[in-house]
């Protein structure tokens, strides 16, 4: 194995970050924001961040990125990049490299985060994560819906990856069912990313102008949240109310279905950015509405991560764990 050092990077539709971190401690430094749009490929964006910050070539690459990975490949979600392992360990001469889901980059990252960086959502207790066995979940809206989670047993890590953006959405009220009839006439099927995610928001606004007589009021998902910060639109308020509520039934599914007892992280940019209408809406009481598992539901904590970069220190953890495996061989 060269010397050099450990590269890892999140990259997501409209951005790739990219940053070096430790063989010994789970951290990083340099880390860099570059336009995806303004390279070619990830090996071009890569070759242009180790001259930047003026680093060798990496003795280990790990990369977190939207998508499923199949065959050490994952072609990137919104994105015109394909993240191979074989070109990068070819073209780059490392030692050893590795692509994830961001969604598991982030479930890497739940152990690591400073308590200060997780904010309380709801009144279930918020006890630290337990140092032997535990398990969680974690969701995040942003341009897509991702999940995962994370499982720990007799000191053993296993990171738990899906799609769970992409299953089906069951409508809980009537308001919701009547969603679904709409959004049933636009999409073929309609998944829970189709309500929640920036795009989703979107869908419900336009929805719930249809369901009042405007067939063409349409708003971005930036604009929606304005207008209901300002109170300046009723359908924006009501959108928004819809958004953080779909959300917790969502979430409360997944630790269901995860059997997430020590908590479900709430991650991703549309959370992060709107903390207090998450807050005041009606996210934890349709976490926690789930028939008579209810009493468990109201136990299990919920999180919202304010960590800047949870992929990229999950990205850390990979790293790490790479090189120390392919050092030991």
């Amino acid at each position: 194995m060269n010397d050099g050092p450990l590269l890892i990077g999140d990259i997501g539709g409209t951005n790739a970050r990219f940053a070096l971190a430790g063989a010994d401690k789970v951290g990083f430094e340099n880390a860099m924001t570059l336009q995806c749009a303004e390279f070619t490929s990830s090996i071009e964006a890569i070759r242009h961040y180790l001259g930047e910050v003026n680093a060798p070539s990496p003795a280990v690459v790990c990369l977190a990125a939207a998508g499923p990975v199949i065959d050490e490949s994952i072609s990137v979600t919104n994105n015109h990049w394909t993240l191979s392992m074989a070109e990068i360990r070819r073209e780059l001469g490392v030692s050893a490299s590795k692509v994830i889901n961001d969604f598991e980059a982030v479930a890497w990252s739940i152990p690591h985060i400073e308590e200060r960086f997780l904010e309380s959502v709801g009144q279930a207790s918020q006890k630290p994560l337990p140092t032997d066995n535990f398990n969680v979940a974690i969701v995040g809206p942003g341009t897509g819906l991702g999940t995962g989670g994370l499982c720990k047993r007799d000191g053993l890590l296993v990171p738990l990856v899906g799609e769970g953006g992409h299953i089906g959405f069951a409508p809980k009220s009537k308001v919701q069912i009547e969603l679904l009839e709409v959004l049933r006439d636009r999409f073929e099927r309609v998944c829970v990313e189709r309500l929640v995610s920036g795009s989703g928001l979107e869908n419900i606004y336009w929805a719930l102008n249809v369901l009042r007589g405007d067939k063409q009021a349409q708003s971005s998902a930036a604009e929606i949240f304005a207008a209901a910060n300002d109170g300046t639109d009723a359908v924006a308020s009501d959108s928004t109310q819809l958004f953080f509520e779909i959300l917790g039934q969502v979430a409360g599914d997944i630790a269901l279905v995860l059997g997430a007892q020590d908590g479900v992280y709430l991650a991703g940019g549309i959370v992060k950015r709107y903390p207090e209408m998450l807050h005041i809406s009606g996210f934890r009481n349709a976490f926690e509405s789930k028939g008579h598992h209810r009493s468990m539901m109201e136990r299990i904590p919920t999180r919202l991560i304010t960590y800047d970069e949870p992929g990229l220190l999950g990205a850390a953890y990979c790293a790490s764990e790479l090189y120390r495996s392919a050092s030991a061989s």
